[in-house]
């Protein structure tokens, strides 16, 4: 395993870590043997951002005795009191849930508590007001944090709270698909994305990666935007070589998976070469959304590149999408069917259709 140390402390992170967004399906004498198999080759950071609550107690139980080798990323905001995964700003409710982690991960410091999944700035102020942050901070001077963070997908949120100076780690989805240089992925240009992660890199902000494989969508070539499937090495070395990541955090469902993703560290050179993405165009994109976002402004105010980003991650399985995409301020139903998306989409999507379908698909 290689480690990458963290800027704004002494801890140094596997460059492989280990996401638990599947994991819970694989049962829990499978979830045991797939974190204690991560340890066992040096994975030490573990993002606690799980599909249900059944992840908490295994940790909790492999953990017992050896919990200075593991850096738990415990997020706030993320609540699993009901067996299932909820989203909440309510401070009182986060206090709960966070409370309710440590005690079913038989620990009490985090190593880094997340202000979870923050994607629009309401959101973010609506978390300041709750006072969200001045608890963690207050909890970081008790030493029950030891580093703050956020997750995010949004290079503009993500900005705004770089500008309080409180971040050591920043939770970010990155991978070729959102960043590629010749054209706008994901939310937000190239170049804001790739400001962003020279910004963290220049103020010491680790980075890890989040939606490395685009959610499997890369690993496809009848769904990658490029027509052409990526390896899972490929995207790894692509988000490694991003200014300020520490860590790429592939989401698992058993023992399988691991080993296959760590057979990153012992591929060779040329299968983790993802040079071929400079032979590719946007314009082979054609007809499916890449999330750049050129279709905005929208008149409804409707945020087109993120429905359509929560819209394919829950088709491809992502437990936490549907609940994104129902905390959305403006949905697919509110779209009014003026057609400026599809005059203005370069890849000819037919956005007005795509509506239709999204509010079909998530009720709303």
């Amino acid at each position: 395993m290689e480690y990458r140390k963290l800027p704004h402390g002494e801890e140094r992170i596997s460059i492989i870590g280990l996401g638990n967004s599947s994991i819970d399906a694989s049962g829990e004498k499978e979830m045991e043997q797939t974190i204690t198999m991560a340890l066992e080759n040096g994975v030490n950071y573990f993002d606690m951002a799980a599909g249900d609550a059944s992840p908490f107690s295994v940790y909790g139980r492999v953990l017992s005795g050896c919990r200075e080798k593991a850096y738990l990323q415990v997020h706030f905001g993320a609540d699993y009191r009901s067996g299932k995964y909820g989203w909440t700003l309510d401070l009182e409710e986060i206090k709960r849930s966070v409370e309710w982690q440590l005690q079913a991960l038989q620990t009490d410091y985090i190593d880094f508590g997340f202000i979870h999944c923050i994607d629009e700035i309401a959101d973010l102020e609506t978390a300041m007001a709750h006072g969200t942050l001045a608890y963690m901070e207050e909890l970081k001077r008790q030493g029950v944090i030891r580093h703050i963070g956020l997750s995010s997908h949004t290079p503009a949120v993500a900005w705004k709270v770089l500008d309080m100076h409180i971040l050591d780690m920043l939770m970010f989805s990155i991978n070729p698909a959102y960043d590629y240089r010749h054209g706008e992925y994901a939310i937000g240009s190239g170049n804001e994305r790739s400001a962003l992660y020279r910004r963290c890199e220049a103020e010491g902000v680790g980075i890890s990666v989040m939606k490395a494989f685009s959610g499997g969508q890369l690993l496809d070539a009848k769904t990658s935007p490029f027509g052409q499937a990526l390896t899972e090495y490929q995207c790894i070395q692509y988000a490694l070589d991003r200014p300020g990541v520490l860590t790429v955090l592939p989401g698992v469902r058993n023992r399988k998976d691991l080993q296959r993703v760590l057979g990153y560290l012992d591929a060779t050179e040329a299968q983790r070469d993802y040079s071929i993405l400079g032979s590719f165009t946007p314009q082979e994109s054609s007809g499916i959304c890449v999330y750049c976002n050129h279709c905005q402004p929208c008149p409804a105010g409707l945020d087109i590149g993120l429905i359509n980003k929560y819209y394919d991650l829950a088709r491809s399985g992502d437990t936490l999408a549907e609940d994104h995409y129902a905390n959305l301020g403006i949905r697919a139903s509110n779209c009014i069917a003026c057609g400026h998306c599809d005059s203005r989409c370069p890849f000819h999507v037919e956005q007005m259709e795509r509506m239709e379908k999204i509010a079909a698909y998530f009720g709303g």
